[in-house]
């Protein structure tokens, strides 16, 4: 018997050996791990699992499921009923709500209002632009440029026949309510364009190129914005060093203020910097910009550029729309938010839908003393719970997932793609807005080469020490399949994308029948 024991131990110790020796070679090649064929679902949670219990993510938490797209059954699920941090993953919840609540043919409408249509060209009185939130006026609707987006409407004035405005231009940012930083976003994220405010009035994403190059030796760095404008004041102290010296640049913007500092020093030949940074206070800018274009293209204009949040300072006179300009489909705005995950996008769209909302609700209600992200918040939910998640399955804090303070589970994700799939009257809208294996968005440089690319489509997610992938796969056996992979509490993301993109591959690859071996054993 103690040979036995002995022989057995060895056996197991053997076993380990080859497993962790399995999982390394898997780790540095994915594609490669995933090639074998797994011919049964057995198998095929056999070799999930395997990956799932490596040393490296025992101090994480993982949640997986993975089901038939078709009967919902389930392939493999583990913690499916955990809360994770979604990331970004957050956003298809309020994606999928905007396209359900306000349908793939809304379009946000920009109005620009008088006290009475233009006399011989002529506006007495200030114009008042009213903003619904239009996220299109950004240079990523138009082909990079930063100025066509506000031409649009600068266009719109000149054509109802304004040639002169006798007043000051509003901005008109009354239609959201509440903080222009939604819940829970941490202070070191709000400099960048990933942390830019919400506005009725947004442009240009409400960020700021920037770029810096080394200059001559000695001299200060060089330093640009896109657009030029005097509403963002930069303060330069980078100076310029030999090649081979250590790059110490640091860009910094102070929070709440329109102030850009570039500091440190750049050596000859590096790189330099090229990168957004967000705008305080963005409907300034929106009016600003305006004002400048309309001055250029001729219109006289004797007032300022202001912007006012505030319904009791707005001129009550100025009711008679003299233009508008509409956006694109929310359909087309939808991909432009999933595929390269624009966080402001997402939270426009979560208090689009709040103000939806309101507009249905009885004013009795108490529906006035509620934000805009308030009630955006309510009607996902509501939504959520009409296709069948659970009441408590999705903690929402804000729209696109960059607060800590979400919480879903894996289960939750799955159940949202199958209605999108299967009972959505807006399931190719849905379906087009997600991001497809190395091909575009946040997949674009993921899984090509493999069954994965052009093949797999959905959600990424990625915040310190979180990764998210949820989405559709189709397997080699030509199986439709929906799943959602979160990892929490790993903090090496190199580690946590690996593990994600095998257990993708795991599915990509999978060549067994779903009918032929019991989904429930």
């Amino acid at each position: 018997m103690k040979h036995i024991r002995l022989f057995s131990a060895l056996l197991i110790c053997l076993f380990s050996i080859s497993t962790i020796a399995s999982a390394q070679t898997a780790a540095s090649t994915p594609t490669a791990s995933a090639a074998r064929s797994v011919q049964t679902i057995a198998d095929l949670r056999l070799a999930i699992a395997e990956r799932l219990a490596r040393p490296e993510f025992r101090r994480g938490s993982i949640g997986v499921k993975v089901a038939s797209l078709t009967t919902g059954d389930v392939l493999f699920e583990s913690n499916a009923e955990k809360y994770f941090m979604p990331a970004s993953n957050m956003k298809n919840f309020t994606v999928a709500a905007a396209l359900e609540r306000l349908s793939p043919d809304f379009r946000f409408v920009t109005s620009v209002y008088a006290n009475s249509s233009p006399v011989n060209g002529v506006i007495k009185g200030p114009l008042r632009i009213f903003g619904r939130g239009d996220i299109s006026l950004s240079y990523t609707f138009n082909e990079g440029d930063r100025i066509k987006g506000i031409d649009r409407l600068a266009d719109a004035i000149a054509a109802a026949g304004v040639t002169s405005i006798e007043g000051d231009i509003i901005g008109d940012e009354s239609y959201f309510s509440g903080s222009p930083l939604p819940n829970g976003w941490e202070w070191d994220d709000l400099q960048f364009y990933y942390g830019a405010e919400v506005s009725a009035l947004p442009i240009n994403d409400n960020a700021v190129g920037l770029t810096v190059r080394p200059g001559p030796t000695g001299y200060s760095c060089s330093v640009r914005l896109a657009p030029e404008h005097l509403l963002m004041r930069v303060i330069n102290t980078c100076t310029t060093t030999a090649a081979g010296t250590p790059r110490t640049l640091r860009v910094h913007k102070p929070l709440d203020r329109n102030i850009i500092e570039v500091s440190g020093h750049l050596p000859i030949g590096n790189a330099g910097y090229d990168g957004s940074v967000s705008v305080s206070r963005p409907a300034e800018m929106f009016v600003t910009m305006l004002k400048e274009r309309l001055e250029q293209k001729g219109i006289k204009i004797t007032g300022r550029a202001v912007a006012i949040n505030d319904k009791a300072r707005l001129p009550s006179d100025t009711n008679i729309e003299i233009a508008k300009i509409e956006s694109p489909p929310l359909a087309l705005i939808a991909a432009n938010t999933m595929k390269p995950s624009q966080n402001m996008y997402t939270e426009t769209l979560l208090w689009t839908i709040g103000e939806n909302a309101r507009s249905k609700m009885p004013l009795a209600n108490g529906t006035n003393s509620r934000t805009s992200s308030q009630l955006g918040v309510q009607d996902v939910k509501a939504f959520l719970q009409g296709i069948g998640v659970a009441e408590d399955a999705v903690l929402q804090s804000d729209g696109s997932g960059l607060s800590r303070h979400n919480l879903i589970t894996p289960s939750a994700v799955v159940q949202l793609y199958r209605y999108m799939a299967n009972n959505s009257k807006f399931a190719q809208a849905w379906r087009d807005s997600l991001t497809i294996g190395g091909v575009d968005g946040t997949l674009r440089n993921r899984f090509k080469g493999t069954r994965a690319e052009a093949n797999v489509r959905g959600k990424t997610g990625t915040i310190n020490q979180v990764s998210a992938l949820s989405g559709y796969i189709t397997t080699a056996s030509g199986e439709q399949l929906v799943f959602s992979m979160l990892v929490n509490g790993v903090a090496e993301t190199r580690s946590r994308v690996a593990l994600i993109d095998e257990m993708v591959l795991l599915l990509a690859n999978f060549d067994g029948r779903l009918g032929t071996t019991s989904i429930e054993q």
